[in-house]
């Protein structure tokens, strides 16, 4: 017997073939509908939406609309999230966006009918009965998943299938439809529509930078651990450094909310920068490979042999870099004042714009974020 959804369901699984039938079926213009109140309304729960996954809680309790809602609208304001997205050329809101509507769909797919949660993990290529899958596929499934249960070595494998329990496969279910709804994005999104979407877009980017900015404030060098500020000073003294303090580094200060052309700009005294290399890592670090990373915590920074500690670290016990930030520039106030004090703050770290090396190469770093912006709206 055939699966079926009606029009309410779909609303909670909008990536479905079914629910993009379901609009295509009403042959929507999106220019034309913008123009409509009905169409602003829809644009503005789409902002909305974006705005609830740059929250830190989810809350999905009353999310599959409210009694009277077009369930086509619905499914729309969906759409209308992702193109907004993909006009704002700002990775990590796209990496939230599909963290919140996997999040979403396993948050209705605990509660779903067995037939129905069965019908929309093959319709994904996972098959939840079967306790096990083929290790390539396996592999490429959980590359972005870092708890050590998912690694290989841990795994019992067998003829070339690696054993999944029933939990397993719903957790691989969920990570399964971030992945594919990361691939898709960014969208090809005509500039008649982006500049309609141009005050909603701003305003999520926005709403972005200030949830950076409450939770870290501005960026400010002297709040930085000991173990970046080392890492910063061999850079800057032209030393070469192992992948796991660029890595940490790149991660730290992304999470704190610099920009890519930021980041690479630390790494110009590098002996062996390389523009194209260096906007690579940090592009894929910060989230462009379809995984946001965070800095290694201390007691990984003391495994990689980065661990720098000072009186802070020890009297506060300090069990993780950002932790460490926090708490100094709490204590020294410079939540909202932090760039005015950057380069006093830290004088073993000088700033990367002071080095005429990479007013040299900025030109260059701009026109790299812009074409590989270019090239991620052309896929």
């Amino acid at each position: 017997m055939p699966i079926e959804f009606d029009k309410k369901e779909l609303v909670k699984y909008p990536f479905l073939k079914e629910a993009h039938s379901l609009v295509s079926q009403k042959a929507y213009s999106l220019t034309n509908l913008l123009e409509l109140e009905s169409g602003k309304r829809l644009a503005q729960k789409a902002r909305d939406r974006i705005k609830a996954a740059l929250n830190a809680d989810y809350v999905f309790d009353n999310v599959t609309g409210a009694s009277g809602e077009i369930p086509e609208h619905e499914i729309l304001s969906y759409a209308i999230a992702r193109m907004i997205v993909s006009c704002m050329n700002e990775r990590p809101v796209i990496d939230k966006l599909c963290r919140y509507e996997s999040e979403r769909a396993a948050y209705f797919l605990q509660r779903e009918e067995p037939e129905k949660k069965e019908y929309i993990a093959r319709s994904l290529g996972i098959n939840l009965r079967s306790g096990e899958m083929k290790v390539n596929e396996y592999v490429e499934l959980v590359r972005d998943l870092h708890d050590s249960k998912w690694q290989l070595v841990n795994r019992d494998v067998n003829a070339g299938n690696v054993a999944v329990s029933r939990d397993e496969a719903e957790e691989l279910l969920k990570e399964r439809i971030r992945s594919m709804l990361h691939s898709q994005l960014p969208l090809p999104v005509p500039e008649e529509i982006k500049e309609k979407f141009k005050p909603l877009s701003e305003e999520v980017s926005a709403v972005y930078k200030e949830r950076v900015m409450e939770q870290f404030g501005e960026v400010d060098e002297g709040a930085f651990p000991p173990c970046m500020k080392a890492i910063i000073s061999s850079v800057t003294d032209g030393t070469n450094i192992p992948h796991t303090a660029r890595f940490s580094l790149t991660a730290f200060m992304h999470t704190i909310g610099m920009d890519i052309s930021g980041i690479v700009g630390v790494f110009t005294r590098a002996p062996d920068f390389n523009v194209d290399m260096t906007m690579y890592q940090v592009d894929h670090i910060s989230g462009g490979g379809g995984t946001e990373y965070t800095p290694p915590q201390c007691v990984t920074m003391k495994t990689y042999g980065l661990c720098c500690q000072d009186a802070i670290c020890k009297s506060k016990k300090i069990q993780h870099p950002l932790s460490y930030y926090k708490y100094k520039k709490k204590v020294t106030g410079n939540n909202a004042a932090g760039a005015s004090s950057k380069s006093a703050s830290a004088p073993q770290s000088e700033s990367p714009s002071a080095h005429p090396k990479s007013d040299r190469i900025g030109a260059r770093i701009d026109a790299k974020e812009r074409e590989r912006a270019a090239k991620r709206t052309d896929n």
